[in-house]
């Protein structure tokens, strides 16, 4: 198996390709959301009938969402506060 750093570097890629880039922080939360609604539901699932491939692919879309929402929205932000103030 891959390791969780190459997964989520695969969904990035395939996330950017497929939709391009955030355009605020309203939409990332969305799509962050839904995705923690979605591994929410593997939880809740007895354990004994939880699917922990269908966990792990949530938990790498979490982290992906966020890494892209960093990128593509808050650093952005804060490098534009910063060259502001100069």
């Amino acid at each position: 198996m891959e390791t969780f750093d190459k997964l989520v570097k695969k969904e990035l890629a395939s996330a950017r390709k497929k939709h391009g880039k955030q355009s605020n922080i309203h939409e990332a939360f969305a799509i962050l959301l839904e995705e923690v609604d979605e591994f929410w539901e593997h939880v809740r699932e007895k354990s004994d009938r939880r699917n922990y491939n269908e966990v792990l692919e949530e938990l790498v879309q979490i982290a992906s969402c966020a890494q892209k929402t960093a990128e593509d929205v808050v650093i952005p932000a804060i490098n534009s506060k910063k060259r502001k103030r100069k």
